[in-house]
């Protein structure tokens, strides 16, 4: 069944009216696909395309539905990650594909700037994190002076580059055995040859469901119990290292930093998506 869906929410584009087509020339099938019934008995035209109302009546493109992607157990349509970086005032164009990588599928967003805008990635990563859930932030942004386009104006997906997953901060040699364990577990979930003292499970490509591979891990050979919110909230090896080293005191009363802030909305996503599975099951 069709539901219209509320100014601001993104759906599918479907086209009705005395000027709508039969179907396409000599191709059944793809006129099956496409024009259906409408419950008023008329014909709808299924565009594919992904759009929204804003508050001024008028309809935003966002992209196409056929670019929607599932990651992490979540069904996520790349225009509205799109729609979000283009929304910033230095970048001019933007797309974001789902690339299948070691530690599975991630997010990488491909941005080119205005002219006489610089474009800081970490700051427009966390920016997207303010507004989108955490699974829908790209691991990678990557600058380019212009996106690749093909024969029809287009973005031509298979030209963008494949981002290295590298930290993007000097390399530093944790010290000592338990900041030595974290960056070796690290380095095998993520399968990287090696990781810093100073590089961020989440920048470097992690998610929930990796962490709770770590969490695993990390009590199987540190010989001790960690509460798995304590890994969303240090989020580097060098934190991490310095919460356990100190005994993973119980947490004191103080105010919410912005860390604690990432660490919860990670946290609940993987509780959503617990849920989520739950019902399925």
């Amino acid at each position: 069944s069709l539901n219209e869906v509320p100014v601001g929410v993104a759906g599918e584009l479907y086209l009705g009216g005395v000027n709508l087509a039969r179907g396409y020339l000599k191709r059944a099938a793809l006129t099956a696909e496409r024009f259906i019934a409408a419950a008023n008995g008329s014909r709808l035209y299924r565009t594919g395309d992904l759009v929204r109302w804003n508050n001024d009546g008028q309809l935003e493109y966002l992209g196409r539905i056929d670019h929607q992607v599932k990651v992490r157990g979540f069904r996520i349509e790349l225009g509205e990650i799109e729609a979000g970086l283009q929304g910033q005032p230095e970048v001019r164009e933007a797309v974001v594909v789902a690339n299948e990588g070691p530690a599975g599928t991630r997010l990488v967003a491909y941005v080119s700037g205005n002219a006489g805008q610089v474009i800081d990635t970490a700051a427009l990563k966390q920016k997207l994190g303010e507004a989108l859930p955490d699974y829908m932030v790209p691991s990678a942004i990557v600058e380019l002076e212009a996106l690749p386009l093909n024969a029809n104006g287009k973005v031509d997906r298979k030209a963008l580059p494949v981002p290295a997953i590298t930290s993007d901060k000097p390399y530093e040699a944790p010290q000592g055995p338990i900041a030595e364990t974290i960056a070796a577990i690290w380095a095998e979930v993520l399968q990287m040859e090696k990781v810093g003292i100073h590089d961020n499970f989440f920048d470097l490509g992690g998610h929930s469901l990796l962490l709770v591979r770590v969490h695993r891990l990390l009590e199987d050979r540190l010989r001790t119990s960690v509460a798995l919110v304590q890994l969303f909230k240090y989020p580097t090896v060098g934190s991490l290292a310095q919460w356990m080293e100190r005994g993973a005191a119980a947490p004191t009363a103080s105010s919410p930093t912005a860390g604690d802030d990432r660490a919860l909305r990670q946290r609940a996503a993987l509780l959503q998506r617990r849920k989520s599975a739950e019902r399925v099951n």
